[in-house]
């Protein structure tokens, strides 16, 4: 988790849940970055699905969700998908990016999940270079050989250079992408981020900018149900040229 956001606890986190429910949202997704870092995680997904919610956990599946398995073990899984984050398809990759050791730990974790019937997702990258097929072949020889399944889906995100020039998005471009406005996951999602030193958490427009202020949208869903400028690089990157969604 990053030093600026603390761990939203359950108290704060049932009232947004309640809300969303009052509002007909069907799914509820935790992030981080590492969700099971936060001691009540595994309460708030349990109050999610017991308001009859979808829930999407995203997750490394490492030591820190491997100290809850007794209590994943007991939760529901029927509405229930963690989606577990490798960053390619070869160790080298993915170590490049997370740390020596952490292939076998997040196999190992995938594994766990797979033998005890979690609905599993991936969530893998396209390396600049790499085609989309080439990747997705790759990823699929790499459940072959685990034998796993992942019901949930693969999800290749593109890559973020922070740097890149990219276009601004115009009403036109929808048109010339072939793309609907109705796509970016915050036509339709918003996320709930508590701020370090803040009395109260509040709501954003993205998973990828919640520290931008112009995306800060409100105290309550209610006030975040509004259009969404998409005015940042990240916008165009990720969402829309990208086609990358954070949602299940």
């Amino acid at each position: 988790m990053n030093d600026s956001l603390v761990y939203l606890t359950l108290a704060e986190a049932e009232p947004f849940l309640d809300e969303a429910a009052a509002l007909g949202a069907h799914e509820i997704g935790f992030t981080g970055g590492e969700p099971f870092m936060n001691p009540q995680i595994v309460q708030m997904i349990a109050a999610s699905l017991a308001r009859g919610f979808d829930v999407l956990v995203l997750t490394n599946a490492m030591r820190p969700m491997r100290r809850f398995e007794a209590e994943l073990l007991a939760l529901p899984r029927d509405r229930l998908t963690l989606r577990v984050s490798l960053d390619h398809h070869s160790a080298p990759v993915h170590e490049a990016e997370r740390g020596a050791g952490t292939w076998e730990k997040a196999l190992a974790g995938i594994d766990w999940l797979s033998t005890n019937g979690f609905r599993i997702a991936v969530a893998g990258r396209q390396l600049p270079g790499e085609s989309r097929s080439d990747a997705q072949a790759g990823y699929l020889r790499l459940f072959s050989r685990l034998g796993i399944e992942v019901a949930g889906g693969l999800v290749l995100f593109p890559a973020m250079d922070s740097a890149a020039d990219v276009p601004e998005i115009s009403e036109a471009c929808w048109g010339i992408l072939g793309v609907s406005p109705s796509s970016p996951m915050c036509a339709s999602s918003r996320m709930v981020v508590k701020a370090r030193g803040a009395d109260r958490p509040h709501v954003v427009a993205c998973t990828l900018l919640p520290f931008d202020p112009q995306f800060a949208l409100g105290p309550t869903l209610a006030d975040a149900r509004r259009d969404v400028a998409l005015n940042h690089p990240h916008c165009a990157r990720f969402c829309v040229l990208g086609g990358a969604s954070c949602s299940g």
